[in-house]
């Protein structure tokens, strides 16, 4: 296998073609956000929809959990292959292909009226993955590289945001329109028809520098063992897969909170788009803060911070006396864990050897795929004893032994500094 360059990569980073970079991030960024407003949806209504299908109470939050982690199941296995394809192919085709099958899943989840038809649906939710990676790719290609960090930040707030509107504009479509769940994944399902439209007529293709020669397998899962073969790139994906399976274990049932708190009558849709999206919302705006802390503090110690101030937030769940005090908590939750995320990708940026840093911004999400089938089955199997608040006490428990596992990394890091002899200091 090899890897070949391409004219048309090396005129667009010269500046041919460069024009219509901003046009090209843009409508990655509104797919992004699409994507995420969908996918919110689900979460969000998800216990409510169970509820209107019949299922008994004491079977709902065990169905809950584990229909969170079907999410990822068939989808994971193909995540190294979809930036394999795009970038011996086509990217636009590949974004193109998650957007329609995201749409064909929300009409599935639309026309469900049993538990295992909606089971079947979100199962289907894995194939849409891995179309960020490419994006971020293409993103990588054409944008100035003076300005990438910002657009990648800006970018990288797309996925929060459509969480943070889906669950309002659910909210709202439900309540103040009359649309029934059903029809308010229908909306979804137009939504996602109309981005696929949008990149394939309106951006053009984005080809990389090299194109990769070879089978498809060996190049996909050549790059996931050299990624995974660097004990740096080890560490913090195990460290991003504690912060997701924290995450991925109280997600499901946060809806399921408010609904206890708020009742089941009329208006419960946009108590749940209030405080779910809110959170969500937070994490999209906090996430810039976290970088400039790290940058000022050290990413480990506000790593370390941000992990101890999640544990709290989730337990502060547990003992909200109402929605306001819960929509807070939520909203704590979510800046710490966006502040997790953003010292991950900074650590990846100066930890991690240059030569693998393509490929594994390619597989940042491994983690994430890992804790989303792990995370809600682990949650699921607390709830059915412990009861809706286990999966938050759980998921504090999880942060907590992460900021253990990073502070005695730092503490390692000191000593061996100490011991070693002096010279210029290492870099953070």
């Amino acid at each position: 296998m090899s890897w070949q360059p391409t004219s048309a990569s090396k005129a667009a980073d010269g500046g041919t073609g460069r024009d219509d970079w901003r046009v090209i991030v843009a409508i990655f960024w509104i797919t992004s956000m699409v994507e995420g407003l969908g996918v919110s949806q689900v979460f969000a209504f998800l216990p409510s929809y169970l509820r209107e299908m019949g299922v008994a109470e004491g079977d709902r939050l065990p169905f809950v959990g584990l229909f969170g982690s079907l999410i990822f199941v068939v989808g994971a296995p193909f995540v190294p292959l979809w930036g394999v394809w795009a970038d011996k192919y086509s990217r636009k085709a590949v974004i193109v292909r998650s957007a329609l099958v995201e749409a064909v899943v929300f009409a599935c989840v639309a026309l469900s009226r049993e538990p295992w038809q909606l089971a079947l649906s979100i199962l289907l939710i894995g194939l849409q993955l891995g179309n960020t990676g490419v994006m971020l790719a293409g993103i990588r290609d054409v944008v100035p590289r003076h300005r990438l960090g910002t657009i990648i930040g800006i970018f990288g707030a797309s996925g929060p945001i459509g969480f943070a509107v889906g669950p309002a504009l659910g909210g709202f479509l439900i309540d103040a329109l009359g649309f029934s769940i059903s029809g308010m994944f229908w909306v979804s399902c137009l939504l996602s028809v109309l981005t696929a439209a949008l990149v394939w007529f309106l951006s053009r293709e984005v080809r990389p520098e090299v194109v990769p020669v070879g089978r498809v397998l060996d190049l996909a899962y050549g790059a996931v063992r050299g990624v995974l073969a660097d004990s740096a790139v080890r560490r913090i994906f195990a460290i991003y897969g504690v912060a997701f399976l924290a995450n991925q274990m109280s997600r499901p049932y946060q809806p399921v909170v408010v609904e206890e708190l708020f009742g089941t009558g009329p208006g419960l849709a946009s108590a749940i788009g209030f405080v779910v999206g809110t959170a969500a919302l937070a994490g999209a705006v906090t996430s810039p803060v976290g970088g400039l802390l790290g940058d000022k503090l050290g990413f480990r110690p506000v790593l370390i911070g941000s992990l101890v101030g999640g544990a709290a937030a989730l337990l502060a769940v547990t003992v909200a006396p109402g929605l306001e005090v819960l929509a807070l908590a939520f909203l704590a939750f979510a800046a710490f864990n966006g502040t997790v995320g953003a010292m991950v990708f900074s650590l990846l940026a100066t930890e991690v050897s240059v030569e693998r840093r393509s490929a594994t911004l390619n597989l940042v999400y491994l983690p994430l795929y890992a804790a989303g089938i792990v995370g809600p089955a682990m949650g699921a199997g607390v709830a059915a004893v412990a009861g809706v608040d286990g999966p938050f006490w759980l998921g504090a428990a999880v942060f907590v032994a992460g900021a253990v596992v990073v502070a005695l990394r730092v503490r390692s890091r000191a000593r061996a500094a100490d011991a070693a002899p002096v010279g210029p200091p290492a870099a953070e």
